[in-house]
């Protein structure tokens, strides 16, 4: 341990800790496709609930269409449960009269990679 010292405080530092016991378990939120949205809801409940840009919500919009699931956003699980959730209870998309409700989405574990 070392001890740095400024005119105001004096700061320990630990030296011996571990990075990795630092990580908390990261989560994916994936968004899953369905005919059953349209680009525009699926852009506006990205932009609502994530505060995604338009473009990349948009980008999300094309990767979700074509590959049939996207990585919406990636935290730790409580958060990724509740806007897994979100998700869940967006609601209909207004645009499509047979649309019956919101959209499905699922969390996964993230890999992780441990930097030194």
């Amino acid at each position: 341990m070392t001890s740095e010292t400024t005119p105001e405080t004096e700061v320990e530092i630990d030296e011996d800790v571990d990075a990795t016991t630092a990580f908390i378990p990261q989560y994916h939120v994936v968004l899953l496709d369905d005919d059953d949205h349209t680009y525009d809801y699926v852009i506006e409940m990205l932009m609502a609930l994530f505060g995604h840009s338009q473009e990349t919500a948009y980008r999300m919009a094309c990767e979700v269409d074509s590959k049939g699931r996207v990585i919406v956003d990636t935290t730790y699980k409580e958060r990724a449960e509740m806007k897994r959730d979100q998700i869940h209870s967006y609601g209909a998309d207004w645009r499509i009269p047979h649309c019956k409700g919101s959209m499905s989405a699922t969390i996964e574990p993230a890999e992780q990679t441990a930097t030194r």
